[in-house]
């Protein structure tokens, strides 16, 4: 089964986004590896919120190769050519994508953006992994990590620090805390 991995910037005081949703504080150092984080993947799960800012992104490489799912009740499946749009019943979709065979070798869903999206995913126990880049910054307000929800117990895997100031943390979700 292919796992759902979640993977998001965060500022040392919890915030994904700041004030008005800007993301100008997300410092991007030569020492990580997109592309290779990237090959990991072939589908890209996200709510509208994100994709309208991955948008620009995808249509400036002509497509990517990857699949692009967005959740959304109130974006436009016929204005979004390569995309496709869930605006109902996320969770058995989700469920059904990790189910697929996918490639070999295996690659996984990576759901990035947004903490709804991704806490009513963990919630259903849907998220196989939490992956966390530590911006070194504080920014005040913003946009939480994790809307109020469920308890999740989480196991690390890898963390690393970066001369940057990154910290890169990887958190396997505990399916049976017992």
């Amino acid at each position: 089964m292919r796992r759902l991995r979640y993977g998001v910037a965060v500022s040392l005081d919890g915030f994904i986004a700041g004030p008005n949703g800007k993301y100008d504080w997300i410092i991007h150092d030569p020492a990580i590896d997109f592309a290779a984080i990237y090959a990991q993947f072939d589908t890209m799960l996200m709510g509208r919120k994100t994709y309208e800012v991955a948008r620009p992104m995808r249509q400036e490489r002509g497509g990517d190769g990857n699949r692009w799912v967005v959740v959304s009740t109130t974006l436009d499946p016929a204005r979004e050519p390569g995309v496709t749009v869930i605006a109902s019943g996320a969770a058995e979709a989700v469920a059904a994508m990790k189910a697929e065979p996918g490639p070999l070798p295996q690659k996984d869903i990576w759901l990035f953006g947004g903490g709804v999206l991704f806490r009513s995913l963990l919630d259903l126990g849907l998220v196989d992994a939490v992956e966390v880049t530590v911006m070194p910054v504080l920014l005040g307000s913003g946009v939480p990590l994790v809307p109020e929800g469920r308890r999740a117990q989480l196991r690390l895997t890898e963390s690393k620090a970066l001369a940057s100031g990154i910290l890169l943390l990887k958190y396997s979700v505990v399916t049976d805390p017992e």
